[in-house]
């Protein structure tokens, strides 16, 4: 369904006059009626007086952030589309904010065109309009079912978190990768006092020091170059809500030692400025790393260690939840049939038989995107045992191997299966390769191959 025949009008959002213009003069090449704001509170100012069609907002502004605006927007004006504009290191607050209502995301430096084809996307009805009548961008509650478990270690965890959530206390999540770390810290946030408030989500492993000092202190204009605009941090950005250090494991030692006092004061120093501004957060922190070992190497203080574990959690891998994985199988390849429209109507009995029985050293995420893939390279709505992707082998702590190759897996697999057609078959090859879905050649080969007998 199309819109009205009146010309579409997008609002472009930024702090930074020179990105918002240059913004403004591509859309005005391209038809649209263009116009900007400085700031969020701008940008409401004009929603009221004028009817656009969609916000291109900044994530991060002084002030009201993109995550706010997005709130303010979707409380009055339901019909506007909003897209967030981000840089590299926030593209996990962008995501989260299209649970909040974003239609998508613009990554800063990317070619304008992508974000071209986004915007026709919406004035074509493919917006909020069409959402609202058809439906099509409801999503799958990814962290709801993560936590959904019957698995009793990892029940303990869960009450221990809920429980943990009603105070204020720092609080240690442990895992390895790819155990939804992160997703439980949401879930501490959502059940707090602060649930109304941000959410506010740092990977210290993918900023450079210089640079993760910047994203969680903030910064005055010209403190260092490229300091055009004076930027909030995190941690006020984070001010009445929860702030979630992902990785802490990997702060370096001098930003650990000012990690510490703003822990300790709860005030936070921006670069290049001397004023200590007061800030009111929560702090939940998470590590694949082994900290007490961290400590013993030098690479991380005890003290900090000590204010940021009050409460200490740790999430059981996913090969030691094994009851749970017929669920997430399940949940996984829903989520990918919809997100890529492929209907998966045959799965083979070996594919059934890995996903059950691999070890997952990357756990959740890797069992979904071995699914993911799976359903991507599926043909005619099936999926094989070949369709199984090939991983090295994966080393885990004192260099134990956490699993075999996939390779091998499938072999062994393809093994077992082949043996229980044969005797349901009675050996008989004609039928046993019928069921199969393979020619008789390639089941003889498949049995000397596996030295069947």
């Amino acid at each position: 369904m199309k819109r009205d025949s009146r010309p579409f009008r997008v609002l472009i959002v930024d702090d930074e006059r020179e990105y918002r213009e240059v913004l403004r003069l591509i859309l005005a090449e391209e038809g649209y009626l263009a116009e900007t704001a400085a700031s969020g509170f701008e940008a409401l100012s004009k929603l009221k007086m004028v009817p656009f069609d969609l916000v291109l907002t900044d994530l991060m502004m002084a002030g009201m952030d993109g995550v706010e605006l997005l709130k303010n927007i979707k409380k009055s004006q339901r019909r506007v589309d909003v897209i967030i504009i981000t840089g590299y290191g926030t593209i996990e607050n962008a995501v989260e904010a299209m649970k909040k209502g974003a239609y998508s995301y613009f990554i800063k430096g990317n070619d304008p065109v992508d974000l071209m084809k986004e915007i026709n996307e919406i004035r074509n009805g493919k917006g909020a309009e069409h959402e609202q009548k058809s439906g099509q961008k409801s999503e799958f509650d990814l962290a709801q079912f993560v936590l959904e478990t019957k698995n009793k270690q990892f029940k303990r965890v869960l009450d221990i978190a809920g429980r943990a959530a009603e105070s204020n206390v720092n609080i240690l999540i442990l895992g390895e990768t790819g155990v939804g770390k992160d997703v439980l810290a949401q879930f501490i946030h959502e059940h707090s006092g602060r649930a109304r408030m941000r959410f506010v989500p740092v990977n210290c492993q993918a900023y450079a020091e210089g640079l993760l000092e910047s994203e969680l202190f903030g910064h005055e204009k010209g403190a260092f170059t490229g300091a055009l605009e004076r930027r909030k941090g995190r941690f006020e950005a984070a001010h009445g809500g929860t702030l979630f250090l992902d990785e802490v494991g990997d702060i370096p030692l001098t930003t650990q030692v000012k990690l510490l006092r703003v822990i300790e004061n709860k005030k936070v120093e921006r670069i290049g400025s001397n004023e200590l501004i007061p800030v009111d957060f929560r702090l939940i922190s998470a590590t694949s790393k082994d900290l007490a070992h961290e400590i013993l190497a030098g690479r991380f203080r005890e003290d900090v260690f000590y204010r940021i574990s009050t409460i200490t959690m740790e999430i059981p891998p996913l090969r030691s939840r094994k009851e749970d994985l017929p669920a997430l199988i399940d949940f996984f390849f829903q989520k990918s049939q919809k997100e890529h429209g492929k209907e998966i109507r045959k799965i083979d009995a070996g594919v059934k038989e890995f996903l059950l029985s691999y070890d997952y050293p990357g756990n959740i995420r890797e069992l979904k995107n071995i699914i993911e893939r799976s359903v991507v390279l599926s043909q005619r709505g099936e999926i094989l045992c070949t369709d199984l992707p090939e991983m090295e082998e994966r080393k885990g702590d004192g260099g134990r191997n956490q699993a075999i190759k996939l390779k091998e897996m499938r072999r062994h697999v393809e093994t077992n299966y082949i043996k229980q057609v044969l005797g349901f078959c009675n050996h008989n090859i004609t039928e046993s390769a019928r069921i199969l879905g393979i020619s008789r050649r390639q089941l003889f080969n498949k049995i000397t191959e596996y030295k069947i007998r």
